[in-house]
């Protein structure tokens, strides 16, 4: 099983951490694309990811001076709701290593990334309507980031994406997979409440972020593992799945 979360905004640069960075597939591309948005200056950045000018101040500097940025691995620099979620602080190696083999982090920037992978400090949403050659990141990317997504899965042997990304970083990958020999699976977090159940945006991202972590805690492979998830309240509701979106509900 390959799981797919999104990247997150927020960066955590001054933890400590013991692993040594792994190469990111396209750290190349990466620098490509960086030194292009370096060009663009704050202004045109606040406009393309509707920042405020003090961020979008920062992600030039950050684009500007990108190279000579010191790295770390990715599950160490992202911060944002799914990695806290995640709490990678909290894991043991072995937890680890199993996500570095099972969990695909996609991303604007650098594509997809495992989570050992070198990441510099930079914000550009795969959303992004700007890229270095064609209208839009997702055209871009094309079928880079799926085609190696492919070859992961090709690898682990299940033929089945545990997709717990975003729409808008799914993009980059759901239309370019082949209609048949991979099965995705889209878990959906809902809270109960007076009205019903109900989608949380943020709620849901911690959850993502969560259920990945139970999949490396417990090394899970098989799909029929799936509905035991029971973490931070989060419960399997039989009556509202569906086998390819398993329903969990908390509340």
């Amino acid at each position: 099983m390959i799981i797919l979360l999104s990247p997150a905004k927020t960066l955590d640069l001054t933890s400590p951490y013991a692993e040594r960075p792994t190469e990111a597939r396209f750290a190349a591309e990466a620098n490509r694309i960086a030194r292009a948005a370096a060009k663009l200056g704050p202004g045109r950045l606040a406009e393309l990811m509707h920042l405020s000018p003090k961020l979008a101040a920062l992600n030039a500097a950050r684009f500007k001076t990108f190279a000579r940025a010191e790295e770390r691995p990715a599950i160490r620099a992202f911060a944002g709701d799914v990695y806290r979620g995640f709490d990678a602080a909290s894991a043991d190696e072995d937890t680890i290593a199993f996500a570095q083999e099972h969990l695909r982090i996609l991303s604007g920037l650098y594509g997809v990334l495992r989570p050992l992978d070198a990441i510099r400090p930079y914000r550009l949403e795969m959303g992004t309507r700007w890229a270095p050659t064609r209208d839009k990141l997702t055209d871009h990317w094309g079928s880079k980031v799926a085609r190696a997504v492919l070859s992961d899965l090709k690898a682990d042997g299940s033929g089945t994406i545990l997709n717990l990304a975003s729409n808008e970083y799914y993009a980059a990958v759901g239309p370019h997979l082949p209609k048949r020999g991979v099965r995705v699976i889209a878990p959906d977090f809902r809270v109960r409440t007076a009205e019903g159940l109900q989608f949380h945006s943020f709620t849901a991202k911690v959850a993502r972020g969560t259920m990945a972590r139970w999949v490396c805690d417990e090394r899970v492979a098989d799909l029929a593992a799936l509905p035991s998830f029971e973490r931070d309240g989060w419960r399997y509701d039989a009556e509202g799945s569906t086998p390819d979106k398993p329903l969990y509900v908390r509340g």
